[in-house]
């Protein structure tokens, strides 16, 4: 299993446009350092999924940098990014419990069971979470 460690994210002057004109991001200047959590908050439209789509290499960067660690991603197959998202309309397993659903994506990496048990508590404790982990996803309430 290859170790994991927080990452820096850095966009340098990261624009996209869409046919017709539409400048959907705008210059985005964006330093996230490691171990730092960021959230996108935002009116409709105004660039929070393209931006992270662009960061996970779902849409291409018009103009601008994205790196990671320092290592330039334009142009990085979304798959070699090792990145994830997690929207406002989430999308979790109904019939898994919260620690399955955090664990889903280890166990399909083949992460040993011990480091997915490790991952999964370091996690929900980082989100304040651990007294949910046996609970499915229609046991929560939306805040």
């Amino acid at each position: 299993m290859k170790e994991q460690r927080p990452a820096a994210l850095r966009l340098e002057q990261v624009n996209k446009w869409y046919p017709g004109g539409v400048h959907a991001v705008q210059g985005v200047d964006l330093q996230v350092n490691p171990g730092e959590f960021l959230v996108f908050v935002g009116p409709s439209g105004c660039g929070k999924s393209t931006t992270l789509r662009m960061i996970a290499g779902l849409e291409r960067v018009d103009e601008g940098m994205i790196y990671l660690d320092d290592q330039p991603l334009n142009g990085v197959a979304p798959k070699k990014r090792d990145m994830a998202m997690v929207f406002q309309n989430y999308a979790l397993y109904p019939t898994m419990d919260v620690w399955h659903n955090l664990a889903f994506p280890l166990k399909m990496r083949r992460w040993p069971k011990e480091a997915i048990w490790q991952r999964v508590e370091e996690i929900a404790e980082s989100l304040e979470i651990t007294e949910f982990l046996q609970r499915r996803p229609g046991a929560l309430s939306g805040g």
